[in-house]
């Protein structure tokens, strides 16, 4: 199979990286061709359009923004849509509308295509290693076809018809910000309460309280960076598909307002590129403390390029 990528932000272009290690031929495309440039000293060739792109390959993997970045490389004026898509399999690894992108998925397969979801979990150091967890929807025997190229960049975890990739993808983030945002108040309660913010954290792992983000991103607090990797804009993006999610759904959203309302403030105080993180400095700050802690705390990313 000859693969094409659009979309090498941070996550997309590990994951397109991996690929051209696993030995496929591979062309990308990216809004700014110096993206690009990597991967194509790595012997990738570049794509002018997703329209040029999909008339040369037989899979194209996306990984973009969110639902209005989705419809331009479908729909959009050299959009995919109006190449050859006969045969031709979508893979979307974005974190997107599951209503936006099941419609998307009809036109794609009415033109002769076959639509798959895999949005991914994890972090920038899963993507560089290419473990992520895929949450992959769609029809079981499109999806065997594109396993190898799944496996190359992340865990393949089947979710059932397209569109449940989205909705895996979103509920995860929920959880994910909600304990994000607690992890703060909890952090600087025990601080204020006498127990150091280490120990706190030593303790805490393995425990009914423990999580990807407390033992993942809680360093990147004691180092007072906050996690760059995954700016507040994405955050506030996520919760807003999260919100529409749950307001199509009826479900009582107490708690993740109060989440996204939690993110909005970090954005107001420490402005929209601040580390996903800084939702706790919000709390940190309040209180008047500092949860920094000596230590060597690198960059989980930077452990993976080690």
């Amino acid at each position: 199979m000859k693969i094409g990528f659009i979309g090498l932000g941070t996550m997309g272009g590990n994951a397109a990286k991996n690929l051209k290690r696993a030995g496929f031929d591979l062309a990308v495309h990216d809004l700014r061709p110096e993206a690009a440039s990597d991967l194509i000293a790595m012997g990738a060739t570049w794509s002018a359009s997703p329209r040029a792109m999909i008339d040369s390959v037989d899979v194209v993997v996306s990984m973009v923004f969110g639902p209005a970045h989705c419809e331009a490389v479908l729909t959009g004026a050299n959009g995919l849509i109006h190449g050859n898509c006969t045969g031709k399999v979508w893979i979307d690894m974005t974190t997107s509308s599951p209503f936006t992108m099941r419609k998307l998925a009809v036109e794609f397969e009415a033109a002769g295509g076959h639509a798959v979801d895999a949005p991914v979990t994890g972090s920038v150091d899963a993507a560089i290693r290419g473990d992520m967890p895929m949450f992959v929807g769609g029809d079981d025997a499109v999806i065997e076809r594109v396993r190898p190229v799944i496996e190359a960049m992340g865990e393949l975890r089947k979710v059932g018809a397209y569109g449940n990739g989205y909705v895996a993808k979103l509920v995860n983030n929920q959880l994910w910000k909600i304990h994000a945002a607690a992890i703060g108040e909890a952090m600087v309660t025990a601080k204020l309460a006498g127990l150091d913010p280490l120990t706190w954290w030593e303790v805490m792992k393995g425990g009914a309280a423990d999580s990807f983000v407390l033992s993942h991103d809680v360093p990147s607090i004691f180092a007072g960076h906050y996690d760059p990797s995954f700016p507040i804009a994405l955050c506030l993006k996520d919760l807003g598909l999260i919100k529409e999610l749950m307001d199509n759904t009826g479900t009582t959203n107490t708690l993740t307002a109060a989440t996204h309302e939690r993110f909005r403030e970090a954005e107001r105080r420490y402005g929209a590129q601040a580390g996903e993180m800084t939702v706790c400095k919000v709390i940190e700050d309040d209180a008047g403390i500092d949860l920094r802690v000596v230590g060597d705390w690198v960059k989980p990313w930077e452990v993976t390029h080690a």
